[in-house]
């Protein structure tokens, strides 16, 4: 059997529509809350790579998904970068802020940092242990997102960074360089620590409009794909640029990528109609379907399979999996994707 991620990444014919789900090592799982618990918090778990790397593998063994995304976090940069992090149980990440220059300047951009290094370690261990026919995904933020998170210190909010954004502050711009070159020489690492495909997350991607968004979305995703296929020619990137509506299929020309992810209130017809022949598209069930079950779950798998032939599609959600979501609805949508496209299951 072939990949059939990498086949569609590639523009070649896969064997079946390629299935992977955002966040499909989580807390949706007992047995992912088994490891979590046992590590002691989440962090830790991320920079556990014999736990980290079981947490990875775990949604392969009970579900026939085509990859294994590697278990990890985007703030692993900004950590790397010499910010203090730490997450709180119900409440999300708590990172050290940058607020100007000399705090900018003060970061450091070391490739060798401790950190991506227990990431590379838990890739070796997955993808020594990979079943046949799966690839391994690795990834990192992208500038904007990361720089945001960066500015507000969490998750709550994004006004202060957009703000920021809107101020054309030198050091802003600084700041997104840096983590541009740093995030490349991550990426390449995990490339190198057996990654066969990276994602690139932007997630707050729709909070910048206009000039904004040229600026501090598009142009960091262009030069970030660019530079990194300088490094790693020949491997595929997928960019996920959330919130952006049809604007994903102009990131997808102007970036490169082999593959758009798409959030979920978009159409992904729409936005395959726009995007040259080599560029895939990515999602875009709405996790809360999948929550759903049932005859609702297979009335909109069986539409999306409808719309995007297979060779152009990886079918995703259009963001993570939520923790309340049943672990066999994952199952019952991967059956409805094979028997809908005519795949013994």
């Amino acid at each position: 059997m072939g990949k059939p991620l990498l086949d569609v990444l590639s523009g070649q014919k896969p064997e079946r529509r390629p299935v992977w789900l955002m966040r499909q090592a989580g807390r949706y799982l007992p047995e992912y809350r088994e490891v979590r618990a046992k590590a002691g918090s989440f962090l830790k778990l991320c920079y556990a790579p014999d736990d980290a790397a079981e947490v990875t593998l775990q949604p392969l063994r009970r579900f026939d998904l085509d990859a294994a995304i590697i278990f990890s976090d985007i703030l692993v940069v900004p950590h790397a970068m010499g910010l203090e992090l730490d997450f709180l149980e119900g409440e999300g990440p708590r990172l050290q802020t940058v607020s100007d220059s000399a705090s900018v300047n003060a970061l450091t951009s070391d490739a060798q940092a401790w950190q991506f290094g227990r990431v590379c370690e838990t890739l070796r261990q997955v993808s020594a242990d990979l079943p046949p026919g799966k690839t391994l995904i690795g990834f990192c933020g992208a500038p904007w997102t990361v720089a945001s998170y960066m500015i507000e210190g969490g998750s709550s909010g994004r006004a202060k960074a957009v703000a920021v954004a809107a101020s054309n502050a030198v050091w802003f711009a600084e700041l997104i360089d840096r983590l541009i070159g740093l995030s490349v020489e991550y990426l390449a690492a995990q490339v190198r620590a057996g990654a066969e495909v990276v994602q690139i997350f932007d997630s707050w991607a729709g909070d910048l409009v206009g000039e904004a968004r040229e600026k501090w979305v598009v142009d960091p995703l262009c030069k970030m794909v660019a530079d990194f296929r300088r490094v790693c020619p020949g491997v595929p990137v997928i960019v996920f640029a959330r919130g952006v509506g049809r604007d994903q299929a102009r990131i997808g020309r102007l970036t490169g990528a082999n593959a758009v992810s798409v959030e979920q209130d978009t159409i992904l017809s729409d936005v395959i109609a726009d995007l040259p022949l080599g560029c895939a598209v990515q999602g875009n069930l709405a996790p809360e379907i999948l929550v759903q079950g049932g005859g609702v779950l297979e009335d909109a798998a069986v539409s999306l399979v409808r719309q995007i032939p297979m060779g152009r599609h990886v079918f995703n959600l259009g963001h993570g999996i939520v923790p309340h979501t049943p672990p066999q609805h994952v199952a019952d949508l991967i059956e409805v994707i094979r028997r809908a496209d005519g795949v013994g299951v």
